[in-house]
């Protein structure tokens, strides 16, 4: 019988599917001594309080100095933080990761003084330095942020103080992630064939995908989501920490809202957050449409469950071990070059994907950079087709990455969360394609097709549903509303009536999903991007994949270079230039109206098979 993924140690995996973290550090000596290169980094830059209105020599220096610091840090961080996520009951690795945190709280204590010193010196003069030394040129769009910034920068005093609570703003989500990884225990299942399974997130997906039968996937669900019903009390009350600590950070910046706080530093106009939730609230027909196709064709239209969502709609049950995953997403992103090519050959390389599921591994999946370094993906990998597209989606994270570090200098090379998943989104429309054009069989293309809309349901309209709870939540702490475990559920609750109407049987414990949405209580602000990426990389796809050869190979160009470009410029502006605008509402229809024609598509391939 084959071992339970769940059940698999780091020790069961094979070294070729797991991370090689020694491209970071050899050891932890190594790190040590690391460490110690940062602390005394740290202490050259706080000697330099005072210097900086001098000149822009002392300017230069600084910024130079605090991208060395900032770029072996994050080495510092990212060392125990990725050996966290596929170790998270080692304590001492826990241990380690809280070393440095400390030490990045003391290094914002301690330079709290730099930025209202350099905003000090007047706009035009630090323009001035910058038109007359090539060298600092790189620096030019970071001053032209903080500048814009500035009515939000405080005081040198009052920095100070409120980078004494640095540390403290990201415990609510380091207690999440204890809760929800190193201290969870998923039940014990039993399947109606006697199969006991434990309700792990890999063995949750392979039974909602292709267990045919109800009861098994109901059991199954239930199991899995019981733990956060009998802790929703601990997660509302982490989570009502997490927004309270987003309102008070706001309030000290005189920002007016969270929501201002969170997109103001980026020059996000509040309209397009706002926008997006109204316009896809407002338009959910086509949701609604393929649900109901969904209970039609497995004949429940009288009892369809969210855990009913997952299961293929045709006889189509194909396992994709992780070979043949690599090699269709290989394939798939063919149309983009030959060069790109060859850098996603050695993204797949050994050592930059932790593959498999096994005991004391966070789940889901992510792509991490590191610059100097190379980006670390995290896999759960079940042989499922979504499993397939999320290898394709964590693989456009990393070549974004790439792209960006090979082409900016360290101060320019963080690209924003606003474009971070453009390219996770764009490489599973190439893959979908890729996937559609190889399909054998009526089937197989309903399975695809599914997948598709599926994309869209939980990449777009779930994503915003998740943005529309997230600002209601934010608005209540705002008004200074209790944030309690039955008013989180009656908002979540309140919010899938809105998108879904009756299309569902009511499941009481499925109010509690928000609660173990990662995002919310790690960055919160984030879901919308999932939305707003959607829409934009939809955009690209059909300029790319319509009009002449020249024009494909402009779209082409014109997206690559957005992959390149970092974050050397305002994110709206990025996408501009890459042919997206969105603040028109046409941009998020356009989503909704190729989620109306897949369901037209579907229902057609449907009636082949009947």
């Amino acid at each position: 019988m084959e071992q339970d993924s769940s059940e698999k140690t780091r020790d069961d995996i094979s070294p070729k599917d797991k991370w090689d973290l020694n491209d970071i550090y050899t050891s932890w000596d190594a790190w040590e001594i690391s460490k110690n290169n940062v602390e005394v980094m740290i202490k050259d830059i706080v000697a330099l309080k005072g210097e900086l209105k001098k000149g822009p020599k002392e300017v230069k220096n600084a910024l130079i100095l605090q991208d060395k610091l900032w770029k072996e840090a994050i080495r510092l961080y990212q060392y125990p933080n990725l050996m966290r996520s596929v170790d998270s009951k080692n304590p001492d690795i826990n241990t380690r990761l809280q070393e440095v945190q400390y030490i990045l709280a003391q290094f914002r204590t301690s330079t709290a003084w730099m930025t209202p010193e350099l905003l000090s010196i007047p706009k035009d003069t630090m323009m001035s330095w910058i038109d007359h030394d090539s060298e600092m040129e790189q620096y030019r769009f970071e001053f032209v942020q903080m500048y814009h910034n500035q009515e939000h920068v405080l005081t040198e005093e009052k920095e100070n103080l409120l980078s004494y609570y640095s540390r403290f703003n990201s415990t609510p989500a380091n207690i999440y992630n204890e809760l929800s990884n190193a201290d969870i225990k998923y039940p014990i299942v039993t399947l109606s064939d006697g199969q006991k399974l434990s309700a792990s997130p890999g063995n949750l997906s392979k039974v909602l995908n292709y267990n045919k039968n109800q009861d098994d996937r109901a059991v199954m669900m239930k199991g899995h989501y019981e733990y956060y019903k009998q802790h929703e009390n601990t997660y509302a009350s982490i989570y009502n920490a997490v927004c309270q600590s987003n309102w008070a950070s706001a309030r000290a910046r005189n920002y007016k809202s969270c929501l201002n706080s969170a997109l103001h530093g980026k020059d996000i106009p509040e309209e397009v957050y706002i926008n997006l939730i109204n316009t896809v609230k407002k338009n959910t027909a086509p949701l609604k449409r393929y649900i109901k196709l969904r209970a039609k064709t497995l004949k429940l239209e009288n009892n369809y469950h969210k855990y009913d969502g997952s299961i293929f709609l045709s006889d189509f049950d194909k396992k994709y071990p992780y070979d043949e995953a690599k090699k269709a997403v290989l394939e798939s992103i063919t149309p983009l070059g030959e060069e790109y090519k060859e850098k996603m050959k050695q993204a797949m390389s050994e050592g930059w994907l932790d593959v498999y599921e096994y005991e004391g591994k966070r789940p889901g999946a992510f792509s991490s950079g590191i610059y100097g370094v190379h980006p670390y993906m995290l896999l759960n990998y079940s042989e499922t087709m979504g499993d397939v597209f999320t290898l394709g989606h964590e693989l456009g994270h990393t070549m974004h990455t790439l792209l960006s570090d090979e082409n900016q200098p360290f101060s320019n090379h963080s690209y924003t969360i606003f474009v971070a998943e453009v390219a996770s989104t764009f490489n599973e429309r190439l893959l979908l394609q890729h996937m559609m054009n190889k399909a054998s069989s009526n089937h197989e293309r309903v399975a695809l097709l599914t997948q598709a809309i599926d994309n869209i349901v939980n990449t777009f309209f779930t994503q915003t549903m998740f943005a529309d709870f997230e600002l209601q939540i934010h608005t209540m702490v705002e008004k200074g509303n209790p944030i309690t475990a039955k008013a989180l559920n009656d908002i979540f609750k309140q919010l899938n009536k809105d998108y879904y109407d009756d299309v569902f049987q009511e499941d009481d414990l499925f109010n509690v999903v928000w609660s173990r949405i990662h995002h919310f209580y790690a960055v919160p602000f984030y879901v919308y991007q999932y939305a707003t990426c959607f829409a934009s990389s939809s955009k690209i796809y059909d300029d790319f994949t319509t009009g002449s050869e020249d024009k494909k190979n402009s779209v082409r160009e014109r997206y690559l270079e957005l992959l390149k470009s970092g974050g050397n410029d305002y994110p709206m502006n990025q996408l501009k230039k890459a042919g997206v605008d969105l603040t028109k509402s046409e941009t998020i229809m356009s989503v909704i109206k190729q989620l109306d024609d897949l369901v037209n598509k579907l229902e057609k391939e449907l009636e082949k098979i009947k």
